[in-house]
């Protein structure tokens, strides 16, 4: 007897078996659960789970296909292992050059984990392009090994101004694989890698003349406008980053047809540390082939259009192939992926009709996301009409289903714990009670007879019942100075 679904989870559970078989047949996936693994993935020193390996199949898949591929997979399912086992069978018995932008707290786990599974891989640490000075803190790029379970920087060390030397070889590529032969890795930290000098204000003073002891742009000996006015000393030091657009005049004060120039007005602080980010660097001198492949783990943090987006930008043009890790497909607006899917795959963006930049990224929010528009009449005479009508428009969180199917199903693999669950040990979760001593008791007792006092005397009031919930989530970490409730 078949029972009558009365509501969607019914009708899902009910028919799941039918559903999955149509979904796969309309759109069939990469690589499947009955593929043949590569015999590559024999030779790891450490062996996937079957979800795994079936997503590092389905990675190594779309690199023949496009540059970009993600992993989207949540904690604990091994994206680290993922990443490096696709490097190692995609590169087909070839030595490749790997670069991992990750972020600074997993960096020696990136080097450890590198080890333990790539055979025969040299793993190096981009510590920073700087100049030394007094710091002892490791700069250049070093090689690490593992000792006792610890990563050392021990072996070769260069930087990356050698690197991009060619001296007596064709390519700097050529020099670099006559030192090192085999597979290299190369781990930096999202903030190092993006981290430049510092900057201050480039502008001359007037010692006479029309504008003497004014501020001038350096580049045509003028002040600089600022509305009706000039700018002045202490407007450069509110704000650093002053500039302006500059056109060439002919003697009689008319601009001449030519392109308009930009005139930065900051500079590079040369009484500061002197250093170039290192991603900066790579993109505008080892971007020719030097890396083969390019992983950024923790692609959300390079969704927006700050350094890290940036970064995630310039890794993207300057690998041949590039993979992006992440548990947190979006921050639950549609429109947070539009950076990320521009750097990865903007052939794409553009062949939905979604140009770079302000307008594309209202087209894609209108497209795949949620917005609200709120409208309000308010009345009013006038000679003309009796009311005024305003209409807001702003974003709200959701994501259409469309998303997934126009980018993100071709781009990415997805992968749960329940997926490699059952190859992991069983566990069991216990929960033991431990009775707190007499001084802690008394004070847990009494903020409790605090709280229940205060709601009493406040009833209904929402600022009381806030700082309540505040008190009592703070309490457990930081039973200090809480204040009156």
């Amino acid at each position: 007897m078949i029972m009558r679904p009365h509501s969607i989870s019914d009708y899902l559970r009910q028919y799941s078996t039918e559903l999955g078989a149509r979904i796969v047949n309309s759109y069939p996936p990469l690589d499947a659960a009955n593929d043949p693994l590569s015999p590559r993935v024999e030779t790891l020193l450490r062996r996937p789970f079957p979800g795994q390996a079936l997503c590092v199949m389905g990675i190594v898949k779309r690199w023949h296909q496009a540059r970009a591929a993600a992993v989207f997979a949540e904690m604990g399912t091994g994206k680290t292992l993922i990443a490096l086992a696709a490097l190692h069978v995609h590169a087909e018995r070839k030595p490749f050059n790997a670069l991992a932008i990750v972020p600074p707290q997993l960096v020696e786990k990136w080097c450890r984990e590198a080890i333990l599974t790539v055979p025969k891989v040299r793993v190096f640490i981009i510590d920073g392009l700087r100049s030394v000075g007094d710091s002892s803190a490791p700069n250049g790029v070093n090689e690490v090994k593992l000792r006792r379970g610890r990563i050392v920087r021990e072996g070769l060390h260069t930087s990356l101004v050698d690197l991009r030397l060619r001296q007596s070889f064709p390519t700097a590529l050529a020099r670099w694989k006559a030192t090192c032969p085999g597979s290299a890795l190369f781990v930096v930290g999202r903030d190092r890698a993006k981290l430049g000098y510092f900057w201050r204000s480039a502008f001359q003073v007037r010692a006479s003349g029309q504008y003497a002891g004014m501020p001038v742009n350096p580049d045509t000996g003028a002040p600089v406008s600022c509305g009706e006015g000039f700018l002045l000393e202490p407007d450069f030091q509110k704000k650093l980053r002053h500039s302006e657009r500059i056109a060439a005049h002919n003697l009689d004060g008319k601009e001449k047809a030519r392109r308009i120039l930009y005139s930065p007005l900051w500079q590079a602080d040369g009484r500061r540390i002197r250093r170039y980010a290192p991603i900066d660097f790579i993109g505008r001198y080892l971007g020719e082939g030097f890396f083969s492949h390019g992983i950024f783990d923790e692609v959300h943090e390079g969704y927006t259009t700050s350094a890290q987006g940036n970064a995630l930008g310039t890794l993207a043009a300057s690998v041949g192939n590039i993979l992006v890790l992440t548990g947190t497909a979006n921050d639950g607006y549609a429109d947070s992926l539009f950076n990320a899917l521009y750097r990865l795959d903007p052939a794409r963006m553009k062949s939905h009709g979604l140009e770079w930049g302000a307008s594309g990224l209202r087209a894609f929010t209108e497209l795949y996301g949620v917005i609200e528009k709120v409208t309000v009449t308010e009345p009013e005479e006038n000679s003309c009409s009796k009311s005024r009508t305003t209409t807001t428009v702003r974003r709200r969180p959701g994501a259409s289903p469309l998303l997934f199917g126009h980018f993100l199903m071709n781009l990415g693999c997805f992968l749960s714990l329940e997926d490699v669950a059952e190859s992991l040990p069983p566990f069991a979760e216990t929960i033991v009670g431990v009775s707190m001593d007499s001084q802690l008791e008394d004070a847990y007792s009494q903020l409790e007879r605090d709280v229940r006092q205060a709601l009493r005397e406040n009833r209904g009031n929402r600022s009381v019942m806030s700082t309540m919930l505040n008190a009592l989530l703070l309490y457990p970490d930081y039973p200090y100075e809480l204040g009156e409730l």
